[in-house]
């Protein structure tokens, strides 16, 4: 099969050759899809995609029209696909079935903790030979009470990790595990209002996106703390924004940005 994988960094080049077996004839290029770049698939059967790259209707017809017939993205989530075009012209789909949950749950559980010791603020003091602790004063995670929104593997490997804290670990999911250990399964909003440190692990649908939002926010404990290491689309920025201001979030760790869209993934 012909294939021309769109947007590499330098460091998946070893890990696609190495997956690939010398099976495919595969091309890979550092653009990102676009309307100006489809036609870099012409006389292939197949384009590999992240998710900063166009697969929009408009971009999936070109994509089409050259001949591809598959889609992949080297990504769980699929919300930047236009599924329905894909259908319409005949084009399959597919994605990674799952990143490795430990991975994202260890990076929202240290995220959390350089936001709660001041890890930040206290390596750029120590470089200035500022010794002072009086604003790195942080808190115990014994005994506060996390919720966790998504109860896949990653949302499970996470409150297992606070668990080993010896966190209260409150969950909700609209598809909850059978069985859940040290998890109390809530409703959103009982989780919103109870929380201390709030942990988002769901895809970004339609029903989830600005989860995060005015609203929600406003049902929170004062200067909670939130940890998104999912999608950007789940935060409604500026209402978070706004939040952080006035201190009705006290701490605020993101992986992912809801604009962030040709910003991530290069050295500006």
């Amino acid at each position: 099969m012909k294939v021309v994988a769109y947007s590499i960094k330098p460091f998946e080049k070893e890990f696609l050759a190495r997956a690939n077996q010398k099976k495919h004839d595969i091309t890979l290029i550092s653009n990102p899809l676009g309307p100006e770049t489809a036609s870099f698939a012409a006389g292939k059967d197949a384009v590999i995609v992240f998710t900063n790259d166009d697969v929009s209707a408009d971009v999936i017809d070109k994509l089409a029209d050259f001949g591809i017939k598959y889609i992949t993205t080297r990504s769980s989530g699929t919300d930047h696909i236009d599924k329905n075009a894909a259908e319409k012209r005949s084009i399959k789909l597919a994605n990674v079935p799952a990143y490795s949950p430990e991975a994202i749950a260890e990076q929202a559980v240290a995220l959390a903790l350089a936001l709660n010791r001041r890890l930040v603020k206290a390596n750029e003091q120590s470089h200035n030979f500022d010794f002072r602790l009086d604003n790195l004063i942080g808190f115990n995670f014994h005994g506060k009470t996390v919720g966790i929104i998504g109860l896949g593997k990653t949302g499970l490997a996470a409150a297992a990790i606070f668990n080993g804290f010896g966190c209260q670990v409150l969950g909700h999911d609209i598809l909850p595990p059978e069985t859940v250990e040290n998890i109390k399964l809530t409703d959103l909003n009982k989780l919103f209002s109870e929380s201390d440190i709030i942990s988002i692990h769901v895809p970004l649908t339609d029903q989830t996106r600005h989860l995060i939002n005015k609203d929600s926010i406003a049902l929170m404990k004062d200067g909670v703390m939130i940890i998104n290491t999912s999608r950007g689309g789940l935060v409604q920025t500026t209402d978070v924004l706004t939040a952080l201001d006035n201190g009705k979030i006290g701490y605020l760790g993101l992986d992912v940005y809801e604009f962030e869209k040709g910003l991530f993934f290069a050295d500006h």
